[in-house]
């Protein structure tokens, strides 16, 4: 199929290409645009660090997730989609990275680049229901319904580990961004030199699937490349 060959393609350029140190960089055009676009989606939006002076933003010496997470601690609570709020927080500093809460009214399935190319392929060969997809290095970052806030709180799967991106090293499998986590929105600047970038066709304005489905052909993927679940899931996923 053509266009799941030219997708596979492009992704794969895009997470080996990702590479470089972090550089100084004039305001990105395209950051206003796609950020009111995942607001208008519904994903809950706050500023972030970005790349500077080949570290972060941030004030914190020595920042061990540098240009990666929320300009405030008060994150979760500030997260928003309302226009006059976005506005501006994108007035206020033209640099700024943005996040997206998780768990409110989207998920995302974080899973390695060599991993989530072979389950897009099979996603596509399928027909199945693929909402949007993000690239981050070496990760893609797939959006899906969110499963934070079941009627059961019981059934509620907390994913602490999620929550801090520096475990990524140590973690390279799935990770499930639901309540309590967050992700970088394109087009957010990272250390490398990259940036966050939706797949062509697959940005914010698309439907989001049941991340079940999806979970496990992606769960599949990672199998074949020996990724390591990270947990025993939780009984509502069975």
């Amino acid at each position: 199929m053509a266009g799941k060959g030219r997708l596979s393609e492009w992704v794969r350029r895009r997470t080996e290409g990702a590479s470089g140190p972090a550089r100084t960089a004039e305001p990105d055009l395209r950051r206003d645009p796609l950020v009111r676009a995942a607001a208008t989606a519904g994903f809950p939006v706050a500023p972030a660090a970005h790349p500077a002076n080949y570290g972060c933003s941030c004030e914190r010496i020595g920042c061990p997730i540098p240009a990666v997470h929320p300009v405030s601690p008060a994150w979760q609570t500030q997260a928003s989609t309302e226009d006059a709020t976005l506005e501006r927080w994108l007035r206020s500093d033209p640099l700024a990275n943005f996040i997206t809460a998780t768990g409110v009214g989207h998920d995302v399935l974080d899973v390695p680049a060599e991993a989530g190319r072979l389950a897009l392929e099979r996603l596509i060969a399928d027909g199945a229901t693929l909402g949007p997809v993000a690239a981050r290095d070496d990760r893609l970052l797939f959006f899906t319904a969110t499963r934070g806030n079941p009627a059961d709180e019981d059934e509620w799967w907390p994913c602490e580990l999620d929550c801090h991106p520096e475990t990524a090293d140590e973690h390279p499998g799935i990770r499930w961004h639901s309540r309590g986590s967050y992700v970088l929105l394109p087009p957010s600047r990272l250390p490398s030199g990259g940036t966050v970038e939706w797949l062509p066709g697959h940005g914010p304005d698309l439907p989001l699937p049941d991340p079940l489905p999806v979970l496990d052909v992606l769960a599949d993927a990672c199998a074949q490349f020996a990724y390591e679940p990270e947990r025993q899931p939780a009984t509502w996923l069975r």
